[in-house]
């Protein structure tokens, strides 16, 4: 057997970090624990100080099966998390914190409050009652003979440790931390690292004029996704998006990001659909309607009351209609092209933005080599995992933060139920 743990360090202080500090005490008792959190930022959890736009979508108030189905990569390897720490279990434990929450839109749960930082400070408040939180960047974690013993931090300090939480993130947003260190350490133990891209982020696009429309935000529209030569929308979802001078962002375009599993090697394109309320006839109607009223006015000044002023320009040139049309000798033939180009505003996709400017990091160390019941590696004793390190990512939604606080709970757990083998060579 062995004796029950003493010495816990976590490197990094985001969401699953501070989880699994508090799950981690929890599970060791009062008297027992020695946690130390490891944060390169001098204020921790700073990824999430931006989720939800500042508002933090703190988890998606769904069950377990939702949970894995909205969880594309690897979703079945969480299954154990997922049922040990579910949502009701994150909105339980930040109400019981004093963060009273609400349920908007798709199940997406805020705090009342709509203030991130309320989130943030009542994981730091529960981590600072246990343990430590200590300003510094972990540089290597020493394992003599496939055990942990230590965190080396780059300024020469040197932690002891009877089990190490890698909770460091992705490659995304590197100025909260998240700057790829934890898959550099997972190398240097023997630990595989998938290939890395980025999820929930802008899509960059062939059409010239996105650069004309950039800044341009639609409200109430469809987007669609496909990869070419298939009828079938890989995504297809009613919301907001907008225009960027490379293409398009906003949370339909970010969402839609996570279904591009193949970008490089298959060829995606995006509709919009501008009037997703009216159906084709209704909108030929409406374009009669409009029409009727100014039978003497040319094309180019008869949409103003159907689109956005900046994208109508862009829809007559792709109408093929000369702007100066008097609308009453519009014909059907043109009128129903100019329905179908509402309906079915086509955009060629071409790639993501820079995995700097994700949401999340789609890859990391591979589940292969995590005990999904523990998520301690199956390489390194007393070496465990949780977060976004691992590679694993979700829909917007929610998700994503929920996997955080649920690997980071079983990580902490199982740190804390760890016995040192008598045959550890320190």
């Amino acid at each position: 057997m062995g004796e029950a743990v003493k010495k816990i360090v976590i490197i990094g202080g985001g969401a699953a970090g501070l989880m699994a500090a508090v799950a981690a005490a929890k599970e060791m008792g009062e008297t027992s624990y020695n946690i130390t959190v490891v944060e390169k930022n001098s204020r921790p959890a700073r990824k999430v100080m931006i989720t939800g736009k500042g508002r933090c979508n703190v988890t998606n108030n769904c069950d377990l099966n939702s949970l894995i189905a909205n969880t594309p990569k690897n979703g079945k390897f969480l299954y154990s998390a997922f049922s040990n720490f579910g949502a009701a279990d994150t909105m339980q434990f930040f109400e019981d914190r004093g963060v009273p929450l609400k349920t908007e839109r798709g199940n997406r749960v805020f705090p009342v409050s709509d203030k991130a930082v309320d989130i943030v400070d009542a994981l730091t408040r529960a981590v600072l009652k246990i343990g430590n939180i200590i300003e510094g960047t972990a540089e290597c974690i020493m394992a003599p003979g496939g055990f942990v013993t230590a965190v080396k931090l780059t300024d020469g300090k040197i932690l002891d440790a009877d089990c190490v939480i890698v909770a460091t993130g992705g490659v995304s947003y590197p100025l909260t931390g998240s700057t790829g260190d934890g898959y550099k350490m997972a190398k240097s133990l023997g630990h595989t690292v998938t290939n890395l891209t980025p999820s929930l982020v802008g899509l960059e696009c062939h059409e010239g004029f996105c650069t004309r429309l950039a800044g341009l935000s639609l409200k109430n529209v469809t987007l669609s996704v496909f990869e070419d030569g298939k009828k079938k929308a890989l995504y297809k979802e009613l919301g907001e998006m907008l225009f960027t001078h490379t293409g398009i962002s906003g949370p339909l375009t970010l969402s839609a990001s996570a279904h591009l599993r193949y970008m490089g090697k298959k060829q995606y394109f995006a509709e919009i659909d501008l009037k997703p309320a009216l159906d084709d006839t209704q909108l030929d109607k409406r374009l009669l309607r409009d029409f009727e009223e100014s039978l003497n006015r040319d094309f180019a000044n008869s949409l103003d009351k159907l689109l956005p002023k900046s994208i109508i320009p862009v829809i007559i040139n792709m109408s093929g209609i000369e702007p100066h049309t008097k609308v009453n000798t519009i014909s059907r033939e043109q009128r129903l092209k100019l329905v179908d180009i509402i309906k079915h505003f086509k955009l060629t996709i071409t790639g993501f933005r820079p995995i700097e400017e994700a949401i999340i990091t789609s890859g990391g160390i591979a589940v292969k080599e995590i005990d999904p019941k523990t998520m301690m590696s199956k390489l390194i004793d007393g070496l465990f995992f949780a977060g976004e390190v691992i590679d694993v990512d979700a829909y917007t939604g929610g998700f994503n933060l929920q996997i955080a606080f649920s690997t980071g709970v079983l990580a902490g757990e199982n740190a804390a139920k760890y016995k040192i083998s008598t045959e550890r060579k320190i």
